[in-house]
């Protein structure tokens, strides 16, 4: 998935505005611009992040980047004032995002990334309101949107070094579904699955089925959103169910999906029941694993890894889907397990002009660069960190 630098265009306009104080882009207009992104992101995607700034915004103002070439909508990313930068309480401005949301690429055009990227320093370089520097994180290595900001940045005589990296489960193969199996999980494993489909098929009837009509869409939800409350989430607050803002995002945010043909819901039932639910988000030739939920009371057959095989067996079989992003904890063990490949995502930061800005900029690195020395001499050569 290595991607090159896009070239420049001049005729890119980049205009920020307040949430709330300025209008969002034309919904068809920003439907359009994901449909042909450089590189795909759903949570920016009109349906996805609409339903956010609703409903999980806190209380920090939140901005709009967009790039306009005429009247076509080039590029979109949300950006807010970020008030500590790792430990050193510094001001500077990064992407928005929130705890529902997986990734921070922006939607740009393809092949207009390095002139959005150019356009946007520029652009918060005369911004007032932006502090100490620009940091974004979420970004795939290499891809086209952090290589076109390290083209812009060189293009304007800056840094734009990684500052963080961290890697998650990508689904990304040639082979199909049992195939890649043998490949890649111990053969005493698969056999423990199927022993342990063969005991929860004692239970009775076990089916596995794909949301395929909109007026069911609204009662899986809810089915989803009781499965997810009953289990650990649900205990420790951090399930969808668990406050009415939440809730709500959840609906409209599924609703939006689906209205946008992003949507892959996937439920396995037994005896009509359902054990185990997932939520995917199709942008092909990518797709995302969402959600998740499954019953605990049933833990001891792994409905959850039931379904992500099914999932797996899917996404390998669609012609439409290259690779799934995992959207998971770097070291999950579940999927880790089951998904051979990774995907890298960074943080980049890069300074914007003026001198109070580049000290603070200065000063930052300076301390993360102290704080690599000290990790770097703590950790014994040949052990990992």
């Amino acid at each position: 998935m290595l991607m090159r630098p896009s070239s420049t265009a001049t005729d890119l306009e980049v205009r920020i505005t307040p949430v709330g104080a300025g209008e969002l882009p034309d919904p068809q207009a920003w439907i359009a611009l994901a449909r042909n992104a450089g590189e795909a992101n759903p949570f920016f995607e009109h349906w996805y992040l609409t339903a956010a700034l609703e409903h999980l915004r806190d209380a920090r103002p939140v901005w709009i980047a967009q790039a306009w070439q005429g009247a076509e909508l080039a590029g979109l990313m949300p950006l807010a004032i970020q008030g500590n930068y790792g430990r050193v309480p510094a001001r500077h401005v990064g992407n928005w995002a929130h705890y529902q949301c997986f990734m921070g690429t922006p939607l740009v055009r393809a092949g207009l990334e390095r002139a959005w990227a150019a356009g946007l320093l520029r652009a918060l370089d005369g911004a007032g309101w932006a502090p100490g520097f620009l940091s974004l994180s979420g970004l795939e290595r290499d891809g086209a949107n952090h290589l076109g900001l390290c083209a812009a940045a060189a293009q304007l005589n800056r840094p734009c070094p990684i500052v963080h990296h961290k890697s998650r489960a990508l689904l990304h193969s040639e082979l199909e579904g049992e195939a890649y199996l043998e490949a890649h999980i111990r053969a005493k494993k698969r056999k423990e699955w199927r022993r342990l489909g063969y005991r929860i098929a004692e239970l009775g009837t076990l089916v596995s089925t794909m949301l395929e009509d909109e007026s069911d869409l609204s009662d899986w939800c809810d089915v989803y959103l009781s499965l997810e409350a009953a289990g650990w989430k649900g205990e420790r607050g951090a399930a969808f169910a668990n406050g009415a803002a939440t809730r709500s995002f959840f609906h409209r945010m599924m609703a939006g999906a689906w209205a946008t043909g992003r949507l892959e819901f996937l439920r396995l039932d037994l005896n009509g029941e359902a054990i185990a639910m997932l939520i995917n988000f199709r942008t092909p030739p990518a797709s995302w694993s969402y959600k998740i939920a499954y019953d605990e009371r049933l833990s001891r057959f792994s409905p959850g890894v039931m379904i992500e095989i099914e999932n797996l067996m899917r996404v390998l079989a669609d012609p439409e889907i290259d690779w799934m992003d995992s959207c998971a904890v770097e070291d999950h063990p579940m999927i880790n397990s089951l998904w051979a490949e990774r995907r890298q995502i960074v943080q980049i930061s890069v300074p914007l002009s003026g001198l109070k800005r580049r000290a603070t900029y200065a000063l930052c690195r300076a301390a993360e660069e102290a704080s690599a020395r000290v990790r770097a001499w703590r950790t014994p050569a040949g052990d990992p960190e």
